[in-house]
């Protein structure tokens, strides 16, 4: 017998509707259980998840999906969303290769209706939508959801500022549970803060409004009338002026986690000609006591024990973030111009220990990399040395700022790459494929990939010496130890020769060259000797070496996990050809695709990318 007795009866889209009214808490307690049981073997992102289930519930309630649209901010709070929509029977695939994805995916559900993965598009999107809805003369019903730490991102504002321009209904749904993935930071934060202390504000504006408009005749010209009185209310007891200054009707704060709160408020909002915005207060881990205790550790965690909390089988080999963290800590020790920056993950890009220490040399600056980056830029031109880390993924959104700010006066801001390459059950979102490409088609930038986790280390004290742009990538996990009795110093633009062989030259990128190693081991025992190089510098890369490869191998091979256009193994091959080397070249690398979610093992095997497959490809190429 099932222990889930109202979830068995959801199997497909607005199921929820045929659960009755009094059996609402139960059915949030029992997708509680089910995210708790169904994460802990899969990994996955839980607390956010925990945190809006009622809030899930009742949008599920009050709207007809998927005729109306639901748009989620990031998209990682969505699982109760998918368990309501017919998927709750694959969440033994959540985040697996070829499985469903921990994220909102549009040929996932038609219910789904924007694909999602990063931070403050959801007004931006919803706004979209809406817009398209009015030119095609429906009236179907569009929310978006979006974080308090979400609408610290720039682009939220952007959104903002054209949202009253719609003229209908659109209502935005602000989950406020004072945490980014870490805890929130800046002036939107302690805005947020004054606000929510006005908790009976929601019950006065709603009360008032339904009140007046349900006056016949007079209602609605009674409720105009009395606007200024509100709005001076309003600007007295909660501080809340500013949303409707963008022409956002406020409500709120509202108790995220009282079912029936959210299906009158949410009802009300629906039937009000303008955008609003509703502020729900919801507890981030809520219902499990490991995540309310520490909802950073369960934001996005790996498999657990669900009695402990604790993560099953955790390794205690340091990761590349791991030896980053500590190195940023020993080089602040020894230079005070050393200053840090985060975009919202101080634990994840390893800049805690640094903050703690430091506490008036480093910087969350919330979910916002542009500003991140010109910040770096700024401190860089009065004459501070500026470490920024954020993941591989994430720097997409601060390109602009990347060339304009930094590169283009050729300020000395060293950019720390996290999560490069393969990311892996993340998809295609945060796969950290595309960094070799748009970092080195920038001029002045320096990028290095180091071998293993000394190497990155090295790297780390070179870039403090140096007086420019420079970006140092590396990968999620433990750091390799590959070829650790080899401790050279790094020489700008220079590779290092690690095996010296024959037949064929093989230079491999950073964080494949164990994969490539092992390659390596599988031909020398079908009598094939290659000399495997560490290409160390992607840009400035080693001329000197690829003139001496080529007059020495017919065969050479480049080989990294990045996209192959615009990457490393690109501009290797554009430069033999300008120099008219006639050697037969093959770039090893990721197809112009998006990558899906899966192990890095399963992907790496998938793209050809994994020891077997490289041997295998090599051979075929020198035969």
């Amino acid at each position: 017998m099932s222990k889930y007795v109202y979830l068995d009866e959801i199997n497909n889209i607005n199921d929820i509707k045929k659960i009755p009214h009094d059996k609402y808490p139960v059915l949030a307690q029992e997708i509680r259980n089910f995210l708790v049981e169904n994460v802990s073997k899969t990994g996955g992102h839980l607390a956010s998840n925990l945190g809006v289930v009622e809030l899930t519930m009742a949008l599920h309630l009050v709207l007809n999906l998927p005729k109306d649209k639901i748009v989620w901010d990031v998209g990682h709070q969505a699982y109760t969303h998918k368990i309501l929509t017919g998927r709750k029977d694959d969440f033994t695939t959540l985040r697996c290769f070829e499985g469903l994805s921990g994220f909102p995916k549009r040929n996932e559900s038609e219910a789904d209706s924007f694909d999602t993965g990063h931070s403050s598009t959801s007004i931006s999107a919803a706004l979209g939508i809406a817009t398209a809805n009015k030119l095609n003369g429906n009236d179907d019903k569009v929310v978006a959801v979006i974080g308090d730490g979400a609408l610290t991102g720039g682009l939220a504002f952007e959104a903002l500022n054209n949202v009253a321009a719609l003229k209908r209904n659109f209502v935005i749904i602000l989950n406020d549970n004072n945490m980014s993935i870490a805890e929130n930071v800046g002036g939107m934060s302690k805005y947020l803060n004054k606000i929510r202390v006005g908790e009976h504000y929601n019950e006065f504006k709603v009360d008032v409004e339904h009140l007046l408009k349900g006056i016949p005749k007079i209602g609605d010209n009674l409720s105009a009338g009395v606007k200024r009185v509100k709005d001076n209310f309003k600007q007295f007891f909660v501080h809340a002026k500013f949303f409707d200054d963008m022409g956002v009707t406020y409500i709120g704060p509202v108790d995220g986690h009282n079912i029936d709160e959210l299906i009158r408020i949410t009802e009300d909002a629906l039937k009000i000609e303008h955008p609003v915005l509703i502020h729900v207060l919801t507890k981030k881990g809520k219902g499990y006591l490991p995540a309310e205790n520490n909802p950073t550790k369960f934001h996005g965690i790996d498999s657990f024990d669900v009695k402990t909390g604790e993560k099953i089988n955790e390794s205690n080999v340091k990761t590349y973030t791991d030896i980053f963290s500590d190195k940023i800590l020993e080089l602040g020790n020894e230079n005070k111009n050393i200053v840090a920056i985060t975009a919202a993950m101080p634990d994840g890009t390893g800049l805690k220990k640094f903050g703690d220490k430091y506490p008036d040399k480093f910087f969350d600056v919330g979910i916002a990399e542009e500003h991140a980056v010109t910040f770096a830029a700024g401190l860089a031109a009065n004459g501070k040395k500026p470490f920024i880390s954020i993941y591989s993924s994430f720097y997409q959104r601060a390109y602009d700022q990347i060339i304009h700010d930094v590169c283009l006066q050729n300020l000395p801001v060293t950019f720390i790459v996290d999560r490069a390459g393969l990311v892996g059950k993340d998809g295609e979102t945060h796969q950290g494929i595309f960094d070799i490409s748009f970092f080195s088609n920038i001029p002045n930038m320096t990028i290095i990939a180091p071998k293993n986790g000394r190497e990155l280390e090295k790297a780390l004290e070179f870039a403090q010496k140096y007086n420019g742009p420079i970006a140092i990538r590396f990968s999620r996990g433990k750091a390799s130890n590959v070829f650790e009795n080899l401790n050279n110093e790094l020489v700008m633009g220079k590779s290092e020769t690690l095996i010296e062989g024959k037949h064929v030259a093989i230079i491999a990128v950073g964080n494949i060259i164990e994969e490539t190693y092992n390659a390596v081991k599988s031909l020398n025992a079908k009598g094939y000797k290659p000399t495997l190089i560490n290409a160390l510098f992607l840009k400035p890369f080693d001329k000197e070496m690829i003139d001496s490869i080529a007059k020495k191998y017919k065969y050479i091979v480049t080989i990294e996990e990045g996209i192959r256009h615009g990457g490393y193994g690109e501009a290797v091959i554009s430069y033999m050809a300008d120099k008219n080397y006639k050697n037969d070249v093959m770039n090893l690398a990721i197809e112009d695709e998006f990558v899906e979610q899966g192990t890095v093992e399963e992907l790496r095997k998938k793209l050809q990318l994994d020891a077997d497959s490289i041997c295998e490809r090599i051979l075929n190429f020198i035969k």
